[in-house]
Order: structure tokens, then C-alpha cells, then sequence
């Protein structure tokens, strides 16, 4: 009989404790987001290279617990060569410009498993914008958009994903697990905390029975950073 798995260290109460929205700072000086027409151009050439066949896109974070897209069908999906990593500096979002947060993307190298959304077959151009829209950081883009080819129970495909540029405004580059706990643990911003996207993305990975490694040592981290945080005042 194979043993229980462990629950999360990072529970809903303790990040309750560090929950909070802090007002929209808008971008930084000298950075700004694309304009509907710079994102335009870049769904045109997306689908331009596009292959044949349904529109997929990768799922490995805030998607598979906010898609905010209608999807088709969903299947369990593997991304060799690419990994999830909190490598984008957030100055809003879930960060201020005085406690930047930070966020995930996919770094080069190791295998992600997620989950693959084929999308509605009507209008592609309308669907890429959405979430060209949703996950561009700046017109200098962090998080950029590219075909990746994915391993799925019924074969391979090819699908949409949000990948990290290292020439990106907002790239932080591989920090240390450590640093990166205790921007979780105390960034917050007008989308919420850093701890509440680690609660979510890590609880909803459980939940399809996705067990990534540096993500469950990360929360375990989060979750002592938090209390160390919290604790009341000596009498």
C-alpha cells in the first residue's frame, strides 16, 4: 500500500496572515505596457508560425488555477528542457516598488509538467490576445510567448507558452531558494500576495497530481518565513 502523501507546510491560514492589496503603482519610470496594437502584431506573427491543428496552450501556473479562458479539453502535459522558476521582478501585481515580489516563468533547461488546454476553435487571433494581454509585464516583455512541443498520454503536440527573456525589464535572474521564500513570504500587491500564487499553484498541482520538487521545498520555506514573520510579541 503506497504512503500518504504529505500535506503542504503552506496552508490557507498562514497565508492569511500575510494577505493583503496594496494600490496599483503603475509601471516604472521609463517602462510602460504594449498597446493593443504592439500586441496585435505579436499574435499576428504567433499565428503565423502556428502549426497545423487545434489551438493548445501550456498550462504550469496561475493558468491551471486561473485560466480565465474557455478550453475544450484539458490533458496532463510534460515540457522537456524547460522548468518552472520565480525569475520576474514584480514592482506591482503581487510587489510594490518598496517590496518587490516576484513571479514564475519557464527557464531553460529540466522537464515542467502541467497541463495542456486545447481552446475553442473560433476566432485564435481574439484567444492569443487575451492572453498576450494577460501575461505580457512590459512592452520590453519578461514573460514572451513561444511554440513549445509537449508530451501528452495521447502523443505529442504543440502549444503556446509563456517562457522567461533574460533581456526582459523585469528579469531576476536564478536566485537563491532562500531569497526567493522571503519575497513570497512579504510582497504584496493589487492581484494579492506571493504566498497566496505559491499556496494556489502548488495546492492546485496536488490536486492533478503534480509533484514538482522545488516548488514543495519552496512552500515549506514560505510557510517558515511566515511564521517567523507572525509571531506574536514576547509579554
Amino acid at each position: 500500500m503506497p504512503a500518504p502523501r504529505p500535506h503542504m507546510a503552506l496552508t490557507a491560514e498562514l497565508v492569511a496572515r500575510v494577505e493583503r492589496f496594496e494600490p496599483d503603482p503603475g509601471p516604472l519610470p521609463g517602462q510602460r505596457e504594449p498597446t493593443e496594437a504592439e500586441l496585435h502584431a505579436v499574435a499576428t506573427r504567433l499565428l503565423a508560425a502556428r502549426p497545423s491543428g487545434p489551438l493548445w496552450l501550456f498550462a504550469y501556473g496561475s493558468l491551471i488555477w486561473k485560466p480565465e479562458l474557455e478550453h475544450l479539453e484539458t490533458r496532463p502535459a510534460l515540457a522537456r528542457g524547460w522548468h518552472r522558476r520565480f525569475c520576474m521582478r514584480l514592482t506591482r501585481w503581487r510587489g510594490t516598488r518598496e517590496v518587490p515580489g516576484l513571479m514564475m516563468a519557464l527557464e531553460r533547461g529540466g522537464s515542467c509538467a502541467g497541463l495542456a488546454y486545447r481552446l475553442p476553435d473560433d476566432d485564435p487571433h481574439s484567444q492569443v490576445m487575451r492572453l498576450l494581454a494577460r501575461e505580457t509585464d512590459d512592452v520590453q516583455a519578461t514573460n514572451v510567448p513561444r511554440w513549445v512541443t509537449l508530451r501528452t498520454p495521447d502523443g505529442p503536440l504543440t502549444a503556446l507558452a509563456f517562457v522567461a527573456s533574460p533581456l526582459g525589464a523585469n528579469y531576476a535572474g536564478r536566485l537563491p531558494i532562500a531569497d526567493v521564500a522571503r519575497t513570497l513570504a512579504r510582497a504584496a500587491g493589487h492581484w494579492g500576495s506571493g504566498a497566496q500564487y505559491l499556496y494556489n499553484t502548488v495546492e492546485r498541482l496536488d490536486a492533478h497530481g503534480i509533484r514538482d520538487r522545488n516548488l514543495w521545498t519552496l512552500q515549506a520555506l514560505v510557510a517558515d518565513e511566515i511564521r517567523t514573520l507572525t509571531l506574536p510579541l514576547a509579554a
